[in-house]
């Protein structure tokens, strides 16, 4: 059987990544989403992106290496 590619973060893929990160991080991220009123899946994917691409405003724009 072969995985279907997703494009966006699950709620259930953010609690597994927000339980393997330090706590601090962890309450970052969650404080964060409530400030924006986003998902925290989308927090996630947004700390991603803009760690890869300082330029970009989300996953779907990152292009890594052009932020440097």
């Amino acid at each position: 059987m072969q995985a279907k590619l997703q494009e966006q973060l699950t709620s259930a893929d953010a609690e597994v990544i927000l339980g393997r990160l330090p706590e601090r991080i962890r309450q970052a991220l969650i404080a964060r989403a409530t400030e924006i009123e986003y998902p925290v899946e989308a927090v996630i994917e947004m700390a991603i992106a803009s760690f890869l691409d300082t330029e970009a405003l989300g996953f779907a724009d990152c292009k890594p290496g052009r932020g440097q």
